[in-house]
């Protein structure tokens, strides 16, 4: 199993960014893809996960502005990050669990900065 994310870049304060991770090899019908991020010199946060089964949440901070979706068929899941703060800057991972197993991709760096 692989997991490659995409999308990252540099934006100013307020824009929009989407990234999107797309796992491939053995995946499972039923399995949750979350995503994550680490700030630099700070521990890796989750930001938020959806199952295959349409169950999607999200961590306090993110709520209103980060939004999860997944496309089952192309085994990809999606982040949508609008009004980005400069404390949004971090590496974006994503996971995949999966029948216990956990998978990390290598993430993808976003830059909020004027």
């Amino acid at each position: 199993v692989q997991l490659q994310a995409s999308g990252g870049g540099l934006v100013q304060p307020g824009e929009s960014l989407r990234v999107s991770c797309t796992a491939s090899g053995s995946i499972f019908s039923t399995n949750v893809m979350s995503w994550y991020r680490q700030a630099p010199g700070k521990q890796r946060e989750l930001v938020g996960l959806a199952t295959t089964g349409g169950y999607i949440n999200y961590v306090d901070f993110v709520k209103g502005r980060f939004t999860i979706s997944r496309d089952n068929a192309k085994n990809t899941v999606y982040l949508q990050m609008n009004s980005l703060k400069p404390a949004d800057t971090a590496v974006y991972y994503c996971k995949l669990l999966q029948g216990g197993t956990e998978y990390w991709g290598k993430g993808t760096q976003v830059t909020v900065s004027s």
